[in-house]
């Protein structure tokens, strides 16, 4: 089964055929909305709002730990990510997709590990994100006629504020190319839990510092509306690409990483 995460503007897919709409209670709480379970290019598809479908849920408050949990027990095995980005490399103009390689954690409060009691764990992390994963997806862009960035290194940092033009000044040094505030610990938990994780990031504007313009979620709003044709034709032929089993690494994570 695949899932796929919604990030602000993302609530729903065209073309997704909703079969069941289920609650799941998980050991660390609720997770932020039902799941959607149904058809998508031929494949069965879980679906998750991850600030609700209301979007009542700010980035520093969603539970990452019951969203993947709730994933990993419907027998999810890969995810798909959707996240609204800032735009921290000059080249990136609203609009852009971006297919995230690389991944900087600037969050600070997020409990970022299912193992925080009696068992010690380090998961590589090395490649946060799957490769196979990855080229499914840059395949589909193709296959879809929908441009993306095929790299990109993504910043999460704690909000719900936004970043000050210094933080950006600096972020760009360290080779950042967009800001978010949901990728961690969102990655690292679907590693611990051995399912592959692909990031995508819209970007909606750019970040702090880079523009005149005061910064709104007005335009979040708009240009992640403006950019849901793509996407979700990007989503549809992902998903339809993604191989019937895995190749990768991804789900023997956890071997040799228990101390």
């Amino acid at each position: 089964m695949i899932g796929l995460i919604g990030g602000s503007g993302l609530y729903d897919i065209p073309g997704f055929e909703v079969s069941e709409e289920r609650a799941v209670e998980t050991p660390y709480g609720l997770p932020s909305d039902d799941f959607l379970i149904g058809e998508l290019s031929g494949r069965t598809v879980t679906f998750l709002a991850r600030h609700s479908r209301r979007h009542n849920i700010p980035p520093h408050k969603v539970n990452y730990r019951a969203n993947i949990w709730g994933f990993k027990s419907l027998g999810v095995e890969r995810l798909i990510a959707v996240s609204a980005a800032g735009g921290i490399e000059r080249g990136l103009n609203p609009g852009e997709i971006v297919l995230l390689s690389q991944l900087i954690d600037f969050t600070r409060s997020r409990v970022n590990t299912f193992y925080d009691g009696d068992v010690v764990v380090h998961v590589d992390f090395t490649e946060p994100y799957c490769p196979e994963l990855r080229e499914s997806i840059v395949k589909a862009s193709g296959a879809a006629g929908v441009g993306i960035r095929d790299s990109g290194t993504y910043v999460c940092v704690e909000g719900p504020r936004l970043e000050t033009a210094a933080e950006i000044a600096f972020f760009s040094t360290m080779g950042a190319d967009v800001v978010g505030m949901t990728g961690m610990p969102e990655a690292v938990l679907a590693r611990e839990s051995e399912m592959c994780y692909a990031a995508i990031a819209v970007v909606t504007n750019p970040a702090a510092g880079l523009s005149r313009a005061r910064l709104t979620t007005r335009e979040v709003v708009e240009t992640m509306n403006r950019s849901a044709g793509n996407l979700n034709a990007l989503l549809a032929a992902a998903v339809g690409r993604v191989p019937e089993s895995r190749g990768c690494r991804c789900g023997e994570a956890l071997r040799d990483a228990e101390m």
